[in-house]
């Protein structure tokens, strides 16, 4: 909820369904109306916007399952005037993004600016120039804040500390003799150095633990390295060592944005490591087991939510003996996934939804309103090919496009006829890309979206999907890319 002082006015909460109002009188009602909720250790924070003419301010987290979407925001805020944003308590701690699009003139376009901050459980005033959001001396927050003001004492301090500690890894990362004694020197100041610093890091993270900010200080710790050796044996060296001294056991990392930032890094090694897609799909997989595994010792919320992030991982990969390997995590009742049903769904998927497997028929709707039935291959063609996409994922805007140029050329129209079933949210959404799209074949909108029965029918839990149907209304392959389906067909 957002509400803004001086000339009173209250903005939609998208996520709670409050209401808007422009009455100094009605300000009291409303804080009556706020004060259980309040009681219940929501946290206010208000934004005194400065030095532009107006601007509209969005809250969005940056974790969870609403990630940078609006949690709150309102329209029309003045230079001087404060608005006042109710975080709900379920939200925090947490990590946001404050987006002002602002006019330094009352003719000016709007220009955007963002500024990150950490909420937890203290009430907020911060006063934010738009213009310059970074600067300390136009944007900053009351006198006595803790949060932020721990994170940029922490991050002035940790450059300095990590500063002599990275510049010792770079040079022995690069050094051209390392026979000589010279060098081996270095590798032992690098480990005292290391040491130190991570020392450093525990103290931080132990004096200030009662901030949410704490417990993000881990990810900073510099694991061993093995400095002599071939290319191979380092980044060996640099799985086995990613884990130390990592506290599975802290629930509030899942909170963070730097525990998948982290994890990429984890996983991009093993990606560093493959030469063909074959490779990397059983080095991903084997990266996959053996993070859930280390997740698996700690808390129950840390081991579901390495498992969640596995597959999403695999699901957007199209990898589907990556999926298959969670199964034995997801029947485990420790692990706290929160995708639970989703990832049991798509096994369910996995077993009914394959090559030889009855095609379901469908009704979707086409843009004129009919409604348009699915249920054979047209006699002229040899197969029907089905692709399930959203307007705004970028893998499916990638195939369609490779499509749309694949089925231009005449004789590959004689293989396929086509059918792309839209499963966004809203009708309108399609629409407003059918026009820009034009396919040469049937683009349709499956009402429900993602909720549609197309969608159940067919078990789709993430897009793109394709599937290639014969005219005895059964699937017949179910390629991933384009590539896929021209082996399809030259096999």
């Amino acid at each position: 909820m957002m509400k803004k002082e001086s000339n009173t006015k209250s903005y939609r909460n998208p996520l709670k369904g409050w209401f808007f109002f422009r009455s100094c009188g009605l300000l009291v009602l409303f804080c009556l109306a706020l004060s259980f909720r309040l009681s219940a250790q929501d946290v206010t924070l208000k934004i005194n916007l400065r030095g532009v003419y107006e601007s509209k301010i969005t809250l969005m987290p940056l974790t969870g399952a609403n990630a940078m979407k609006s949690l709150a925001e309102g329209s029309g805020i003045k230079n001087n005037e404060t608005a006042t944003i109710v975080v709900p308590k379920d939200k925090l701690p947490g990590e946001f993004v404050l987006r002002f699009d602002y006019k330094e003139k009352e003719s000016s376009t709007p220009y955007p600016a963002e500024k990150r901050i950490v909420i937890s459980d203290q009430n907020l005033e911060l006063r934010v120039n738009p213009l310059y959001s970074g600067n300390t001396d136009s944007t900053y927050f009351q006198k006595g804040e803790k949060e932020n003001a721990l994170f940029a004492r922490f991050s002035r301090e940790n450059s300095k500390q990590r500063e002599k500690v990275a510049l010792l890894q770079g040079f022995l990362m690069n050094y051209d003799d390392t026979q000589s004694k010279f060098y081996q020197q270095g590798i032992e100041e690098f480990e005292s150095r290391r040491n130190k610093y991570n020392q450093w890091l525990k103290e931080q993270v132990v004096q200030n633990k009662a901030l949410f900010v704490s417990h993000t200080f881990q990810f900073q710790h510099v694991p061993q390295l093995a400095f002599k050796g071939t290319e191979a044996e380092r980044l060996q060296s640099m799985i086995g060592h990613y884990f130390d001294d990592m506290d599975f056991i802290d629930t509030l990392m899942i909170r963070t944005t730097n525990l998948p930032d982290w994890m990429n890094g984890y996983v991009n090694i093993y990606g560093s490591m493959s030469t063909t897609e074959q490779l990397r799909d059983s080095l991903f997989i084997l990266a996959g087991k053996r993070a859930i595994e280390k997740a698996k010792t700690g808390h129950p919320k840390v081991y579901g939510w390495m498992v969640d992030y596995f597959y999403k991982g695999y699901e957007s990969f199209a990898m589907q003996k990556g999926t298959e390997m969670l199964r034995q995590y997801i029947d485990d009742p420790n692990c706290l996934t929160s995708k639970r049903q989703e990832i049991l769904k798509r096994f369910e998927g996995m077993q009914k939804m394959k090559k030889g497997s009855a095609a379901p028929s469908f009704n979707a709707e086409m843009i004129d309103g009919m409604k348009l039935l699915f249920d054979g291959v047209l006699k002229q063609k040899k197969y029907e090919l089905v692709v399930f996409y959203e307007s705004d994922c970028s893998h499916c805007k990638d195939l369609l496009k490779e499509l749309s140029q694949w089925y231009s050329v005449p004789e590959n129209k004689v293989w396929f006829d086509v059918i792309t079933v839209a499963l966004d949210d809203n009708r309108k959404t399609w629409e407003g890309n059918y026009q820009k799209n034009k396919f040469e074949w049937h683009d349709v909108w499956a009402t429900g979206g993602v909720n549609s029965q197309a969608a159940t029918d067919y078990y789709i839990l993430s897009t793109p999907v394709i599937y290639i149907i014969d005219k005895e209304m059964k699937v017949a392959a179910m390629p991933q890319t384009m590539k896929e389906i021209e082996t399809f067909l030259n096999n």
